[in-house]
């Protein structure tokens, strides 16, 4: 069976692996165009395109999927198309063209978190069980009827990408399975049933931790905003990068988003009890650990995060 691959961040990689293992003759990979990187700026190719070169298997480079980028996809003849996390809607000219359809890839338990971010807004939202899913791409957002789906624990200490690299190594396996499904005409996808919840995409506003809120729900947003796009706070009219934090129930009385060391832990007040830092990054300075940070900060009287 010819596939197309449509994706582009490097959790999609493991699902492009997962179908070339299989033997599945992935005749293309689209993907989103070379992007500047690092202090230089360097233009660098995604690395599920620096993957497809590493396979021999051709690129369409495609910010949207355009007239352009829809004729290349026709000229590829495939027979299903798979996609996951490609970043841009596929339109109606580009659905039609795999006999089979376009099948996602979708990492939450649709209908819950439909969108762009849904591990990220799983993990902020205090979910206990999330997991991934195969449907049929339709116009609608995430809306398709589901093929299979997998389930995974979300652990106290998981952080967004932690969770999302799981997912994809598991959710590699899945879209494998369905396509298999589908090359032997077993697989019979089901309408999404359940309540809905929306996961867009999230801003560098998302990463702002609001010490009034409760240790809970601020130790959920920094988890859930781990690795990108980072939680942060400001102190003294700068921001300030923060890893994800620790809850201490034991520790009462600090005012919301007053700092404070106690014995070589440094706590922050919240709007319950304290949470404790675990690394931090200064303005224009490395991540560094929290107990390094203030010794070099000598007194930490007076020193309020807002």
């Amino acid at each position: 069976m010819r596939v197309l691959f449509a994706g582009t961040p490097a959790v999609a990689v493991p699902s492009l692996n997962a179908l070339v293992d299989a033997g599945f003759d992935v005749v293309a990979v689209l993907t989103r165009p070379d992007a500047p990187l690092g202090r230089k700026r360097v233009l660098t190719p995604s690395p599920v395109a620096a993957r497809a070169a590493e396979l021999g298997i051709d690129v369409i480079r495609a910010a949207r999927v355009d007239a352009d980028a829809v004729q290349q996809i026709a000229a590829a003849a495939p027979d299903v198309a798979a996609i996951v996390a490609y970043g841009g809607l596929v339109p109606p000219a580009a659905l039609g063209i795999p006999r089979h359809g376009w099948v996602n890839l979708h990492f939450s338990l649709l209908p819950a978190w439909r969108g762009a971010a849904p591990v990220q807004r799983s993990v902020m939202a205090g979910d206990d069980i999330t997991g991934a899913v195969t449907f049929r791409l339709e116009e609608g957002l995430d809306t398709g009827p589901v093929f299979g789906t997998l389930t995974e624990a979300v652990g106290p200490e998981d952080t967004a990408g932690l969770l999302l690299d799981r997912l994809s190594h598991s959710g590699a396996v899945l879209l494998a399975q369905t396509l298999s499904a589908i090359q032997t005409g077993k697989a019979s996808p089901v309408p999404q049933s359940g309540e809905v919840s929306l996961a867009p995409k999230l801003t560098l506003d998302d990463g702002r931790l609001e010490w009034s809120h409760p240790a809970l729900a601020i130790g959920r947003r920094a988890r859930g905003v781990t690795p990108e796009p980072g939680a942060w706070t400001m102190l003294e009219g700068q921001r300030v990068k923060l890893e994800p934090v620790r809850l201490r129930p034991d520790v009462e009385g600090l005012a919301p988003g007053a700092v404070a060391v106690q014995g070589k832990s440094v706590l922050v007040g919240t709007g319950s009890h304290a949470v404790e830092l675990t690394r931090i990054q200064p303005a224009g300075k490395k991540m560094m650990a929290a107990p390094d940070w203030a010794r070099g900060m000598g007194s930490l009287e007076g020193v309020v995060f807002g």
